[in-house]
């Protein structure tokens, strides 16, 4: 007999604790892009060393994020997630008081690989334990989806305004209530520790270092071609790191990220399709904006309030995924939304240089429905037959993934398009790609068949 754990209802402060902590990790993921020129002009450096500023933070949350799983059962979800929370906090100002381009990349680092396990363990408390989702507001999922669509925009406004010091400064605020509202967080939604969890050093170093040079190659990709020695390097190296790990964990007992977490055909089936789903939708989050600011001539801060409708749409959607998965199947969920994201990426065919940018924004909002509606699903079904305690590592893993099939999308995009931009113009470039995210939305349709006919009780 199966017995149903009721998660607790979450109120307000409990809800700011376990969205602040995601929202300002991805909010920083993207909010320095628009910074770079004011950062390099104000400490009297070049461009190349500020870019190290966006290197740097995403590559120590490849590293972060390895080391999560192996934290969380050491020392329990909540007291890690409280501490991570902290530290990103402390780390944010460092950042807006640092004095030298090498001090403000010590201290994204030190943010990255403080703000890794926010999300993996903020959703292992949301989705866990009964799905305490259930009881978030819809105005709470829309946040959590907010941050890549809130970057540009409120780092423009507040470069231009304040200085670009501000867009870490701001970060002190919310983060410091955001630790105080974590010692709020009841202690039933957090699975603890595991007993005689030991230390993998060896299987850490491996999947650290092979996540970054993964992340690393595929976000140089976009940058300087796929062919480049900086590009398939690393890749490469990652790949067999990766591919050695997985062996490596195989034959222990308590390996650092726990892979069999996946080891079901419909948890397979889930990551692939997570894929997919990650580099249509982050591929076009990136492309876009690039196309509003250098073809049609829009500021960051117009391109980025284009970019809010997506997020809220989005955060919606994921609020709906959750109640549709009460009443219908996996199957039809996840089926229903690709069939709309390869339909709504169509409408990116009637973009060219003088589309009204209100338009650009609707298109954007329709493929966002669809993403909370395929990712939560996918999702759930990863942590459905699973025991609480293994929840960390399967959110990590699947934090893993979505980063990684997003960096190898995005660069891929960004090389085809620039590739496509000099023979035949932005324009054709832009529509090329977009057949690209078509077909590859179309392919997801049918193989979402596969996933499981029944109800989800993941979320129930």
């Amino acid at each position: 007999m199966t017995t149903t754990v009721t998660a607790p209802r979450l109120g307000p402060v409990t809800q700011y604790a376990l969205l602040a902590g995601p929202l300002l990790s991805m909010l920083d993921s993207s909010i320095v892009n628009v910074a770079v020129a004011p950062i390099a002009a104000r400490l009297h450096t070049d461009l190349t060393a500020v870019g190290w500023t966006v290197s740097g933070y995403l590559l120590a949350m490849g590293a972060g994020l390895a080391a999560t799983s192996y934290l969380a059962r050491r020392f329990g979800t909540l007291p890690v997630y409280r501490t991570a929370l902290l530290l990103f906090t402390l780390a944010s100002v460092a950042c807006a008081l640092a004095p030298a381009i090498g001090f403000l990349v010590g201290a994204r680092v030190c943010q990255g690989l403080s703000g890794a396990p926010l999300v993996p363990l903020a959703m292992s408390m949301l989705l866990g334990n009964g799905g305490a989702t259930r009881s978030m507001s819809p105005i709470g999922g829309m946040l959590l989806f907010l941050g890549p669509a809130l970057g540009p925009s409120v780092g423009g406004a507040l470069i231009g305004s304040v200085g670009w010091r501000a867009i870490f400064l701001i970060n002190a605020p919310l983060g410091l209530l955001a630790v105080l509202a974590a010692l709020r967080i009841p202690p039933a939604l957090a699975p603890g520790r595991t007993a005689g969890v030991r230390f993998d050093p060896v299987g850490l170093a491996v999947l650290a270092t092979g996540l970054t040079a993964l992340l690393y190659g595929t976000g140089k990709g976009g940058q300087h071609g796929w062919s480049a020695p900086g590009t398939w390097g690393p890749i490469a190296l990652g790949a067999v790191l990766l591919l050695a790990y997985t062996g490596w964990a195989g034959r222990r007992e308590h390996p650092a990220l726990d892979l069999t977490v996946a080891r079901y055909r419909s948890s397979v089936l889930a990551l692939c399709l997570c894929a997919a789903a990650s580099i249509v939708t982050f591929a076009a989050v990136f492309l876009l904006p690039v196309f509003l600011q250098t073809v049609q001539g829009h500021s960051a801060l117009v391109t980025g309030l284009a970019m809010l409708p997506q997020g809220v749409l989005t955060g919606l959607g994921t609020v709906a995924g959750q109640r549709v998965l009460t009443r219908i199947s996996v199957r039809t969920t996840v089926f229903a939304g690709f069939t709309v994201l390869a339909v709504a990426s169509a409408a990116m065919l009637a973009i060219d240089a003088q589309t009204p940018i209100a338009v650009t924004a609707a298109i954007l909002a329709a493929r966002s429905v669809s993403v909370g509606l395929v990712i939560t699903p996918l999702l759930a079904v990863l942590l459905q037959p699973l025991r609480p305690e293994r929840l960390a590592d399967a959110n990590t893993l699947f934090s893993i993934w979505q980063r990684i099939a997003g960096s190898f999308g995005v660069g891929a995009i960004a090389s085809w398009y620039a590739s496509a931009a000099v023979r035949h113009g932005p324009v054709a470039a832009l529509h090329q790609t977009a057949w690209g995210l078509i077909v590859l939305a179309a392919v997801a349709v049918p193989a979402a068949v596969v996933l499981p006919a029944t109800r989800n009780t993941a979320l129930l």
